[in-house]
Parts: structure tokens; C-alpha cells; sequence
């Protein structure tokens, strides 16, 4: 049965439930979200709409305001429509599928639920968002069409951020229905989706809440502070920077209580019911309502106060005396040790082999939890995957379980654990007795994992739908250098992966640009993706290699390096081979600039793509100012009064805007409508763009360097000029702000000519090299960058 979803109904607009709605405006469908009428409605207000929707309107206004945003652009939010459920639930009739995200109480489910079963058509999807109440209780005593197009789909907040959805199955659910979620919510919500059996908590939160409740433990135990369990358990293992408590004061303490005794009293059998307590200084918080972040202290408190460098003090709770202290880190070898090693894997060896407290943490809490994953083994799924899936996508842990058994080794893992009093699972000594030593294989670009219930290894499903650049490291690269490496990805599809620390660009990857594409045009390879798997795509150029030039006054030197970008942005844009990019996270400076010039990009819908120079003092110098004027040139018309469309140029690269999804890029001008797309689940871009590239080397034609570029010389520069001094008198610029917005409308205009006409790229180019060498020699850009190297964040001056 084919389906296909246009409408979507969402029950309940607190915190999730705009969340969720917002989120399917995102992924371009028509939302209804309601809610209940407000308590106490006077009289005259029972009449009017506006009153008896006030709920919903106020949800959604605070969703659209909210940050981070819950929506891709504001203007997403005209596809949802509110009311209450007195007035409009009738109106699920006309919905392809019902989201109930109501209070997580069961009676209030079920009353929602008799409403939904009398008003819904036939064959129309009904979930529940619950976290977990059992989807065969919600279900009990509904029809059986309900029932056979019912099941749990349970995002995690935020929804637009967190990549994790789970579905439920319940005793009565159609397959179809469920193939049709876990592909639904992979293709065109960018989910990562996950089975889940019908068990307390599900997957992510079972798992994840031992995990946090074994780090309470293991605090408590080695005598700890929590800023140095927050250090060790953060990104030191390829976790968020909340770390744990931190964690606990986002998530909030009353929520992470109730998730932690609901476990407990619904998991008699479980072998780890002595981690799920609620240890005595968490009660004290709860006891106090110091809830975390919504009430404005937990395990750690803001104050007023401000430190040296400005920023205000928060104070960390001694969780012996229960009282608020001034931070402080002890000196241990094995935080030490994290800062000096930027491989993960490597970290987390040296973090688990260390012998001091933080050692000890990290070693406790890892065997702990293998031996807890390895027991949920049929329990609450049926293959390891989905548990490491499950924790990656929902709470963003960059390797999931088994992912960090492998790394220690399965054989050393699971004996160590067994030493320190943890039971493992059988079939994990099943394993390691037939001499297999992974739970991970990758074999010819494919990632294999054991499955437990054949004993032998298995692809994992769909992941031949993505391109992972990790399972081709068992193939030597087409070509490769310090910052670069060239993958052979398939069907005569080459992928440039940048391998440099954050994904920035220096001297290696322009090189390996420029090989690369020869080695395509002369190899017959059909075209390139450049795209990694990183979390960002590139910061941007390399700073400290320019501020090297400027600092040393090697500007010849500066001028070649500049050179060499430029033209690695040309020969991108006028290869004989198509070339797409695909990015996710940051895409700055030099990563936008490669994008731009690009035949096509495919932009995961997380990609926050902007030309930043101007935050380090200099323009954008890698033909992106020079992009910026061909695009204004390509949107004058004939009659076109042209100087709104070069102001709207001029202000995206002066004020350094950043487009906060790809969505957003096109009303920036970053993405072209007619080129460019969005592909939102992030995994999916590398294999979205080669696609791309073979459709586009069908027929290729190499382009021709453009010499029809429109400038408007001094009357473009006049306009841009009080524009400048606009920005300036508003405060939204500096004096130096200014003079760098002096040589971008310099560049845009084309310089100094006495009227408008047409000029080409190099013209341009040589501009805007120029205008790039002249800002790298003033003192108060060099201190912009001296600046961002030291701190990592822009200095106004």
C-alpha cells in the first residue's frame, strides 16, 4: 500500500508538541496543533476564537521566538493553523496521520484517544509521543483500524535538533505501518528512527538514564567534585559538553527522578535496579525545587557575580556538605591526558587505562555499561545497532555502547567487567568463544554488525543508502595528503574528504583540490562530491597560516596563498567534470566558498553556512566577495532599479551573516533555488550528492569563465557607502567594521569606475585580493585574528 502524508494533526502544543509541529512545517507539510481551551475563560472570552485558542497561539508563538529555533525559517510557521480540542478535533478527519503529545498521564492518553478514534478516517496513522507508558495500554479498548495503524513514535527534544525517533510497535500494529515510520521518519524528517520493543523507557532513555545513574554512583563512591565528572564525561569520550550533571540540569531533576523510579518499579528483574536510586543529593534538590536550568539552580547555580574576563560566576554544589562552592579542577593526570590526544578512540584508551580517579570513573562506568547493554539483549531490542543508534541519535554520544566496547575489545571488556562484579550477557561469551573479536565489521564500504540470534555478521540495514567514509578506510585512497583524502565512492563517483583539525583549509586540501580534479578530467572518473562525515563540514580557511604571512609582513607569500584559494574556487565552478558539495554543521568563510563555486551543493538541513570573515577583520578572500557581485549581477533586470539587490549583497557579507539552516541560505543567497537542495537527514547528503553528480554528468558541458559581470562602479559605491555609515550609526558596526565594508563595496562595485558596466571574474578577483591583503596588514585586524585564535570568538574593535 502506497501512502503518502500531507496533513499532520499534533494533540498538545507544550514544549514537544509545538516542537514536533514545527518540526513537520519543516519538512514542508500542512500542521493542525491544538490544545485545551484556557482554564477560567470568562464569558465574553468562550466566544471569541482568538481566547478559546490561546493556548495553542501562545505555544506557537513561543516556539517561533525560541531559541535555538525550532523552525528552519520563520516563514515555515504559515503552514500551521491552531484551535482547541472542543472546536476543531473533528477536524482530524481531513489528517493523513495524529500525533498525541498531551500530559504523560495514562487516563488523560486514553480520553484523548476515544475522542481521536471517533473523529479519525479510516487507514489515517495515529502515535503517541509518550516516553514511556506501555503503547499496548494506550491502545486497550480502541477499534481495530486504531489499533492496526497505531503505534509509538517518540521524538526527543528539541525535535528539529535531536535526531532520534523511536517506534514502538504495539501488539496490533500492521507491519506496513511500521516499515512505512521507520522510513518516513529517516527520509523526510531526518530522524534517525529505531525499533524499540514495547518496554519501560524504550531504548535511548533505558539506557541512557542507567548511565547517568552509574556516573551519580560512581561520584559518590570515588569522592569526586562534579565540574571534574562533567570534564571526564563530556566530549573527553565523545559526549555532549553537559557532561552529566549538567545534563541532569538541562533535562531537569523532577523529570530525570520520575524517568529513574519509573524504571525501578517497572523493571523488577532488572540485574541493575541498585543504580536506579535516587541518590540523597538529588533529593535534596528535588526537596528544594532546584530543578536545574528551568528553575534557575541544580548541581549548578548562576550568580550575579562576574569573574575577571566578564563572564558570570556559577558556583558547583559539594555534594557532600550540599552547599554551593566556587568551581575548581583538580590537577589529574588523566584530564591531562585528554587535552594532548585528538583522536577519540585513542582518548578513550588512555582515559580507560588511566589510574587515577578520573581513570577509575571512566573504567567503572564503561564496564558497567557494556555489561547493562549486552543484558538489554533481547529485552529491549534484538540487535546491538539499534541500542548504539539509539544513544547516538538521542543523546548525542558520538559512539554508541558497543561502538566503545569495541574500542577497548570485546575479550578485554567483557573480562574486566566480570572482575569488577558486572554481569555480562552470555551471548557476548558465546562470541568471543568462536573467536569473533568485533561487534563491528567494515568490509568493502559496508558496515557489518554481529547479529546475536544468528551468531553470524550482518549488513546493517539501509546503511547501503548512506555513504559512511569510515567504511572505506580499509581501502587505500585514490589519493591523499596531510589535510586531504580522495575516496573511490562508486559508479565512477569520486568523494574529496578534508581531514585537516576542524575540517580547515590550508595549503593540503587546495593542493589536493586541484589534483583531484585533473586526476578526474584525465582519469574518466564521471565527477566529485566534496563532503566528510564530521560533525562541521570547515570552519574555514586556516587562520594561523594566514596570520603568519600578516604578523611576519610576508605579503608576497599572502598574496600566492590568497592566489591559490581563488583559483581553487575557479576550478571548482570550470572543471570539465561536475562537482557537488555536500555539507553539514559550519560551513564558514573559505567551506562556503567552495560551496558557492560548486555545480550543485546537497545541504543537510543542519548546515549553518555564512562568509564570516568579517568577524577576523578581513573580506571574504576565496572569490566569495567576487561570487557575491556575479549573483547581484544574475538577479538585475532589464528596468531593475539594482542598488536594493547590491545593498542586500553588500549587508550578508558586512555583517557576517550566518545562515542558521539551509533553508535559510537561500534567502541569503548562499543557495541558489535553482541548483541547490536540502537534504534532511544529514547522513544521506554524501549519497544525495552523488546522485546528483551522476544526473549532472549526463551530457556535462564545462562552463565558460564569465566577462558579463554588472557592476555599478561610483554609484553603486555612494549607495553602499551611507549604507556602511547606516550600519555604523545604528551601532552595528565599528569604525573598523566600516572601513572593511569600504573594500567589500569596493569589490562589489567593481572599484572606482564612473558608471555601470560589464566586467569579468578575474577583474574581480584581483579586487578582492587586493582589498583581503590590504586589511591583513592593519594592526587592528591582525588583532581580530590574534583574538579569535586565543579565544575562538570575534573581537570588536
Amino acid at each position: 500500500m502506497s501512502r503518502r502524508i500531507k496533513k499532520v494533526a499534533v494533540l498538545g502544543s507544550g514544549v514537544m508538541g509545538s516542537g514536533i509541529a514545527c518540526h513537520f512545517a519543516n519538512a514542508g507539510l500542512e500542521v493542525l496543533m491544538l490544545d485545551i481551551l484556557p482554564p477560567g475563560l470568562s464569558e465574553e472570552g468562550r466566544h471569541k476564537p482568538a481566547e478559546r485558542n490561546r493556548i495553542a497561539y501562545e505555544a506557537l508563538q513561543q516556539a517561533i521566538k525560541g531559541r535555538p529555533a525550532a523552525l528552519y525559517d520563520k516563514r515555515f510557521a504559515s503552514r500551521i493553523s491552531i484551535g482547541n480540542f472542543e472546536d476543531d478535533l473533528e477536524k482530524i478527519k481531513d489528517y493523513d496521520w495524529i500525533i498525541e503529545v498531551v500530559v504523560e498521564r495514562l487516563d488523560i492518553k486514553k480520553q484523548v484517544f476515544e475522542k481521536v478514534d471517533r473523529y479519525r478516517a479510516k487507514g489515517s496513522l495515529v502515535t503517541s509521543n509518550t516516553s514511556g507508558i506501555p503503547i499496548h495500554t494506550i491502545q486497550e479498548g480502541r477499534s481495530e483500524d486504531f489499533r492496526r495503524h497505531f503505534c509509538g513514535a517518540h521524538f526527543f527534544n528539541p525535535p528539529r535538533y535531536m535526531r532520534l525517533l523511536e517506534i514502538i510497535p504495539g501488539p496490533d500494529t500492521d507491519p506496513e505501518v511500521i516499515d512505512f515510520l521507520m522510513h518516513y521518519g529517516d527520509r523526510h524528517l531526518g530522524k534517525q528512527t529505531v525499533l524499540c520493543k514495547d518496554t519501560p523507557a524504550f531504548i535511548a532513555n533505558r539506557v541512557g538514564v542507567y548511565a547517568m545513574s552509574k556516573i551519580y554512583q560512581l561520584t559518590t563512591e570515588l569522592g569526586m567534585r562534579i565540574e571534574t565528572v562533567d570534564r571526564l564525561t563530556g566530549p573527553a569520550i565523545g559526549r555532549p559538553k553537559t557532561g552529566t550533571f549538567r545534563l541532569g540540569d538541562l533535562v531537569g531533576h523532577d523529570t530525570a527522578a520520575n524517568v529513574i523510579r519509573g524504571i525501578k518499579q517497572n523493571c523488577p528483574d532488572d540485574e541493575q535496579a541498585a543504580a536506579f536510586e535516587v541518590p540523597d543529593y538529588l533529593q535534596f534538590l528535588l526537596d528544594n525545587k532546584f530543578l536545574g536550568n528551568k528553575s534557575g539552580q541544580g548541581f549548578y547555580k548562576k550568580t550575579r557575580e562576574r569573574d575577571e574576563k566578564g563572564k558570570p560566576v556559577i558556583l558547583a554544589l559539594n555534594l557532600k556538605t550540599l552547599e554551593y562552592e566556587p568551581q575548581s579542577l583538580p590537577d589529574l593526570p588523566s584530564l591531562r591526558a585528554t587535552k594532548q590526544i585528538d583522536n577519540l578512540p585513542k582518548r578513550i584508551k588512555a582515559l580507560f587505562g588511566a589510574e587515577d580517579r578520573g581513570g577509575k570513573l571512566i573504567r567503572k562506568s564503561l564496564l558497567g555499561l557494556f555489561a547493562y547493554a549486552s543484558n538489554r539483549i533481547p529485552e529491549i531490542s534484538d540487535t546491538l545497532y539499534a541500542i548504539d543508534d539509539a544513544m547516538k541519535a538521542g543523546y548525542a554520544w558520538e559512539l554508541g555502547p558497543f561502538e566503545y566496547w569495541d574500542i577497548i575489545g570485546v575479550k578485554k571488556g567483557m573480562e574486566l567487567a566480570e572482575e569488577k562484579g558486572e554481569t555480562v550477557a552470555g551471548w557476548v561469551k558465546e562470541m568471543v568463544a568462536a573467536g569473533h573479536d568485533k561487534f563491528y565489521k567494515r568490509e568493502g564500504g559496508v558496515k557489518k554488525y554481529y547479529d546475536v540470534a544468528t551468531k553470524a555478521y550482518k549488513v546493517v540495514p539501509g546503511s547501503d543508502a548512506f555513504i559512511i567514509l569510515d567504511n572505506y578506510r580499509d581501502r587505500k585512497p585514490v589519493l591523499q595528503n596531510n589535510e586531504m583524502a580522495l575516496h573511490d565512492i562508486g559508479d565512477g563517483v569520486l568523494c574529496l574528504e578534508f581531514t585537516s583539525p576542524h575540517n580547515a583549509i590550508g595549503d593540503g586540501i587546495l593542493r589536493g583540490i586541484n589534483e583531484a580534479i585533473q586526476l578526474a578530467e584525465e582519469g574518466g572518473w564521471k565527477g566529485i562530491v566534496i563532503g566528510n562525515n564530521a560533525n562541521q563540514f570547515s570552519v574555514g580557511a586556516n587562520l594561523m597560516l594566514i596570520a603568519q604571512f600578516a604578523y611576519n609582513q610576508e605579503f608576497d607569500e599572502l598574496n600566492m596563498a590568497v592566489n591559490l584559494f581563488q583559483q581553487t574556487s575557479m576550478r571548482l565552478r570550470y572543471s570539465a567534470i561536475p562537482v557537488v558539495t555536500a555539507t553539514q554543521g559550519y560551513t564558514f568563510g573559505g567551506g562556503c566558498e567552495f560551496l558557492m563555486h560548486s555545480d550543485a551543493a546537497v545541504c543537510a538541513a543542519e548546515s549553518y553556512i555564512g562568509l564570516v570573515e568579517v568577524g577576523v577583520g578581513l573580506i571574504p578572500g576565496g572569490a566569495g566577495t567576487k561570487e557575491f557581485a556575479l549573483r547581484a549581477s544574475d538577479r538585475f533586470f532589464e528596468g531593475d532599479v539594482q542598488i536594493p539587490t547590491l545593498i542586500e549583497q553588500f549587508k550578508t557579507i558586512a555583517l557576517a551573516s550566518v545562515a542558521t539552516s539551509a533553508h535559510e541560505a537561500f534567502h541569503y543567497g548562499y543557495l541558489l533555488p535553482e541548483r541547490d537542495q536540502v537534504a534532511l537527514n544529514r547522513d544521506r547528503n554524501i549519497a544525495d550528492a552523488k546522485a546528483r553528480v551522476l544526473e549532472l554528468a549526463e551530457g556535462y558541458t564545462q562552463p565558460i569563465p564569465r566577462e558579463d559581470i554588472t557592476v555599478l562602479g561610483r554609484q553603486g559605491l555612494a549607495a553602499l557607502y551611507t549604507a556602511a555609515n547606516e550600519l555604523h550609526l545604528g551601532n552595528y558596526a565599528s569604525e573598523h567594521d566600516i572601513r572593511i565594508a569600504h573594500k567589500i563595496a569596493w569589490v562589489l562595485c567593481g572599484g572606482d569606475l564612473t558608471g555601470a558596466q560589464q566586467v569579468s571574474e578575474q577583474y574581480l578577483l584581483d579586487l578582492e585580493r587586493e582589498a583581503f591583503l590590504s586589511l591583513a596588514g592593519e594592526a587592528k585586524t591582525q588583532e581580530r585574528i590574534q583574538h579569535m585564535l586565543k579565544t575562538n570568538r570575534p573581537l570588536r574593535n
